[in-house]
């Protein structure tokens, strides 16, 4: 996929950047492979805001991804790419032998009419899935469980990717986009290649509407607001915050550190905050 640039006809298209989906599906989704979803506005259970900059937007429907990859040395072929309006990666239709249709991650490159097969022992080929262990060092993967059977929990988002950097013990020694380096259990599957739609980092939305359309509300900065409202606020004439960035109830926004799984501490072999300075 490509950039799309528009002709500066008002000033909102003056800045906007998008993808080309030219390429794409451009009819609905397959509606059993979807379900309705009902919009939260920010809001958790007991209807407290938890989420600021969420609210109005376009209804979508959610679509039912595969993320498990569990139907074993079954061929399937790719029917068509789709846009997914709940997901910045686009995913893919795809068929398989025995007639049963489903959504998938759709990796670069991966094109109409290709075939894709999860196993133990499978190709090293793009979309292909299949237990860690069984990769050699140095394949770039995505869809990577975490927990054998669970499905992919990481490295899901558009032009995202991990390398296989080795294998000891019965793990398998990940390095991922954001630098950290990570053990994971060798019997979790993962799928070859990366992420597709890598240039969702360079869109522009270019104007406020069409955040609002995306269900994206305004953001008010803190500097501007009264003492009351914001640790940063108040002062006489313009000012910085006068303070290290915190959130509106003084918890510190920039630098801290916010793991707290030390179950799995041990398996994180080198941090993604390791190169950065102090």
């Amino acid at each position: 996929m490509a950039i799309k640039t528009y002709k500066p006809v008002t000033a909102s298209l003056r800045g906007l950047v998008t993808v080309d989906r030219s390429e794409l599906h451009k009819g609905a989704p397959v509606k059993k492979l979807t379900q309705s979803q009902t919009k939260t506005g920010g809001r958790d259970a007991h209807g407290h805001i938890t989420g600021y900059r969420v609210g109005g937007g376009h209804k979508q429907r959610y679509r039912l991804v595969d993320f498990k990859r569990r139907k074993f040395e079954v061929e399937a072929t790719v029917e068509r790419l789709e846009y997914d309006p709940n997901r910045t990666a686009f995913i893919a239709l795809v068929k398989y032998t025995d007639g049963e249709l489903a959504y998938i991650l759709a990796p670069q490159k991966l094109k109409v009419g290709d075939k894709i097969v999860s196993g133990q022992k499978v190709d090293i080929k793009i979309g292909n899935t299949m237990p860690l262990k069984n990769m050699p060092v140095g394949t770039i993967i995505h869809n990577v469980e975490l927990v054998p059977g669970k499905g992919g929990q990481m490295v899901r988002s558009a032009g995202c990717f991990a390398q296989l950097i080795g294998k000891d013990a019965g793990y398998a020694q990940l390095r991922m986009s954001s630098g950290e380096q990570r053990m994971v259990l060798g019997e979790c599957l993962a799928t070859v290649g990366s992420v597709s739609n890598p240039d969702n980092q360079n869109v522009k939305i270019g104007s406020a509407g069409r955040s609002r359309h995306l269900g994206i509300r305004p953001c008010v900065r803190g500097v501007v607001m009264n003492p009351i409202d914001h640790p940063h606020g108040g002062g006489e004439g313009r000012t910085s915050g006068g303070r290290n960035p915190v959130t509106p109830w003084g918890k510190c926004t920039k630098g801290m550190k916010t793991r707290k799984n030390k179950k799995t501490d041990r398996l994180v072999m080198r941090s993604r905050h390791a190169n950065k300075k102090k």
